[in-house]
């Protein structure tokens, strides 16, 4: 059985429209929501970028059924990871245990915003690694202290805890960070259908754990403004994310995307509403062994007929495909 999630894309929708749609979402029936936590928006035509952490607190509020992720977090450059446990424990308090911390290592286009300059790949895993290292100990309640490599921590201690933590999953690219997922992560975060990446996570300890994956598409009754809104706000998702993480603004992923076409998106996104168009979408996510497939409709304005769509069209032919 696949379930399958509302992604609350915090660049294409302003803080009270997020909470608005992901209230609509638990209505029409999605199993779980994920949420973005940027800083930019990737380009300038998607228009916003509120603070994630705000919203999924009011979204713990506004929702009792629907479980809550990031989607996904980086505990190493914005945020210290003492101050992600935090949030994190206090937001599985809110949502009543319905949250997942979803982590990874971050892209230069959010994580610039503080200085200092962006690491190579390999140095990002390694302060992933020690971040989750110290969120798992703070987890556990008492004092932590810490002083690594990358990170200090000096008497810190939760005081408001969950009686279960959230569970907590790492988004993966490769061989090094399935690694790192198997060992440390209680579930995996990948945007891509690629099955070698869960063997790898399996080979490493990932086993049985949950696999998330993550899917855009654009659902319009006119399948022409269906690609075009797809190419004008996601032509950079194909780029992949070892370029995408490297990227520093929106203005350098419109000109990395230039020369992408309305057709070249088309071919990768599925756009307009045939349902079964979106069925064999998700087909590959399946078959490659993802337990979970988080949906990204394109285009925040789009999001109530989506969601209305969704309740009586998209979610019981899923179903009927994948169980």
């Amino acid at each position: 059985m696949v379930h399958i999630g509302y992604t609350m894309m915090t660049e294409q929708a302003g803080p009270r429209e997020l909470v608005d749609h992901v209230v609509r979402a638990e209505d029409a029936g999605f199993d779980f929501s994920v949420t973005s936590d940027h800083y930019f928006p990737w380009l300038r035509s998607q228009g916003h970028s509120p603070y994630a952490w705000s919203v999924l607190g009011a979204a713990a509020q506004a929702t009792s059924r629907i479980p809550l992720m990031t989607y996904v977090t980086c505990p190493s450059f914005r945020y210290h990871p003492a101050v992600v446990a935090q949030k994190a424990a206090t937001m599985q308090l809110l949502s009543e245990g319905r949250f997942r911390l979803g982590l990874g290592s971050g892209e230069n286009l959010n994580e610039h915003v503080v200085g200092g300059g962006w690491p190579s790949v390999d140095v990002r895993h390694e302060m992933l690694e020690e971040a989750v290292e110290i969120i798992r100990a703070l987890f556990e309640g008492g004092h932590v202290t810490h002083h690594g490599s990358h990170f200090d921590v000096e008497s810190a201690r939760l005081w408001d805890l969950p009686d279960e933590p959230p569970p907590l999953g790492i988004a993966v690219s490769g061989e090094q960070s399935c690694a790192l997922a198997g060992r440390l992560a209680d579930l995996v975060i990948a945007t891509e259908p690629d099955g070698e990446l869960l063997r790898a996570f399996d080979r490493h300890g990932g086993e049985g754990k949950a696999r998330v994956g993550q899917l855009p598409i654009c659902y319009d009754p006119d399948r022409d403004t269906a690609v075009r809104r797809a190419h004008d706000q996601f032509r950079w998702f194909g780029s992949g994310w070892k370029v995408n993480s490297e990227l520093p603004h929106p203005d350098s992923f419109a000109s990395a995307t230039r020369f992408v076409r309305p057709e070249d998106v088309a071919e990768s996104i599925p756009c307009g509403d045939d349902p079964d168009a979106f069925v064999e979408a998700v087909r590959p996510y399946a078959e490659a062994g993802f337990t979970e497939i988080a949906l990204v409709q394109i285009g925040g304005e789009s999001q109530p007929a989506y969601l209305d769509w969704s309740e009586k069209t998209l979610l019981p032919a899923l179903r009927a495909a994948f169980g």
